[in-house]
């Protein structure tokens, strides 16, 4: 097994809130490790994704819209005209665009949702606030696209035996979290809420992928200053590109096992895509 990527990704980059990728690999059953990584531009995640030549990875950003959206706006119905359609728009203009569709909606149902969303209980990716995921999505796949990465789910399979080189699904962190801490928050961006009780349920977290108490069934492996480093960033962001990690190595280990998609769902709906593990 090669390279493994986590990432935890953010739309509008900066030193204040930077990208974050954790890189590891299976050494004797266990997932190590290796090192995190911090970009403050979304040109350098482009530069990042191409200085490997082999890699599977989990990202934490949606890889595409509810069918539901895509229909009701008259855009592509195959996944990649809609996604280089929506990389040519501004996000004003998507904004725009979606919430013309949620004011003609009633009360409780604005958003449009994939089918992954309610397994996952994820946002729906049309969201463009509180999470900015929309945004998130414009961002990063077409720079996935570009690099030449295979997303799973999305684009056709590559011919049997001519295996992709760079492998990217769709990581939800707070899905393999929840199986730790439950609804306990361990994260915040806002000093203010950045709690003694968060801290201990980061602790929490970072127990049980050690001690491999999830689905997963996937051990961590950490060192003391890894351990302390994912313990002491009160903003979450990089025990999420460790847990997105975790998820991309059970993603290896399904397709090494013979699984075609990665452990997705045979049924899913390549226009939406499917979260991992979901």
């Amino acid at each position: 097994m090669g390279l493994l990527v986590g990432c935890d990704f953010s739309s509008s980059p900066s030193r204040r809130k930077q990208i974050v990728l954790a890189t590891g690999r299976m050494d004797r059953g266990r997932l190590l490790l290796q090192g995190l990584e911090r970009l403050d531009s979304l040109d350098a995640f482009s530069a990042w994704l191409l200085q490997h030549p082999v890699w599977t990875g989990g990202f934490d950003l949606p890889f595409g819209l509810p069918r539901e959206l895509v229909q009701a706006l008259g855009w592509p119905l195959e996944w990649e005209p809609c996604i280089r359609h929506y990389a040519s728009l501004s996000r004003a203009e998507i904004r725009a665009q979606f919430a013309a569709f949620c004011d003609a909606r009633p009360v409780g149902g604005k958003f449009a949702h994939r089918a992954t969303d309610g397994p996952a209980a994820s946002s729906p990716s049309m969201k463009w606030v509180n999470p900015p995921v929309a945004y998130m999505l414009h961002a990063g796949v077409p720079r996935l696209l570009d690099a030449g990465v295979y997303l799973v789910g999305v684009q056709p399979a590559p011919p049997a035996g001519t295996p992709a080189a760079r492998v990217a699904l769709e990581a939800y962190p707070a899905l393999l979290a929840r199986e730790m801490v439950g609804a306990r928050s361990y994260k915040s961006d806002d000093a203010a809420k950045q709690t003694p009780e968060r801290l201990i349920a980061r602790k929490d977290v970072i127990h049980g992928l050690e001690m491999g108490n999830t689905r997963l069934r996937l051990r961590l492996k950490l060192s003391h200053a890894q351990r302390d480093a994912l313990v002491q960033d009160a903003s979450g962001d990089a025990l999420d590109a460790v847990l997105c990690l975790v998820q991309a190595a059970w993603a290896q280990a399904q397709c090494d096992a013979g699984h075609p998609c990665y452990g997705l769902p045979d049924t899913l709906d390549p226009l939406e895509g499917w979260i991992l593990t979901a």
